[in-house]
């Protein structure tokens, strides 16, 4: 048995490596992680501290989100050197109920996006909740895609929320969509500090 495992990792090492030397070009990636299940912007704030471990200077906007004061928030804040952060909304869209309103908070975080979208000292951009804003039509998807295309060679994004637009995910480098297979909210346990917030 062992031999015969030996033999496969030898066969699948020679595969990887191939695919490894036909992957050299350096570039920034914009990365879009969506769907219904649970770790969209737990994953893309893993990616942040990913950057701020190579010493990547990091700016987040937090889209929606900005009601209520997070854990990730908490702890970025104690490193202002290192991550600028802007949690620009007012709360979940069934809570503020206000269309007009939302779309203002959404106008003024995507000129924050832009800010870092346009500046090369930042190695990654992280926009939290961004697809809910253009799910709901709250900024021009084509305008953000613009933005997202003109951003520094080196520089990498990466685009949480429910509901990304085809057109993001047609331009995307890389796409993950979380599935939910079971979620402890459904059976009547409250969301907990540290885990959902």
């Amino acid at each position: 048995m062992n031999t015969r495992h030996q033999r496969r990792m030898q066969r699948k090492k020679e595969v990887v490596d191939q695919k490894i030397q036909a992957a050299q070009r350096q570039t920034g990636v914009l990365l879009v992680n969506t769907g219904n299940g649970k770790g969209k912007s737990s994953s893309g704030f893993g990616m942040v501290m990913r950057a701020m471990g190579h010493g990547k200077k990091v700016g987040v906007v937090q889209f929606i989100k900005g009601a209520m004061s997070t854990g990730e928030e908490m702890f970025l804040r104690r490193f202002p050197d290192e991550v600028s952060f802007h949690a620009m909304g007012e709360g979940y869209t069934w809570e503020t109920q206000d269309r007009e309103r939302d779309i203002a908070k959404a106008q003024l975080a995507w000129e924050q996006a832009r800010r870092f979208l346009s500046d090369p000292s930042i190695g990654l951009v992280l926009l939290d909740e961004l697809n809910i804003a253009l799910k709901y039509h709250y900024l021009d998807v084509q305008q953000v895609i613009a933005d997202l295309d003109a951003r520094p060679e080196m520089q990498h994004a990466v685009v949480t929320g429910r509901g990304a637009p085809q057109e993001l995910i047609d331009i995307a480098d890389t796409v993950t969509e979380m599935q939910v297979v079971k979620h402890a909210f459904k059976d009547g346990i409250a969301a907990q500090a540290g885990v959902e917030w």
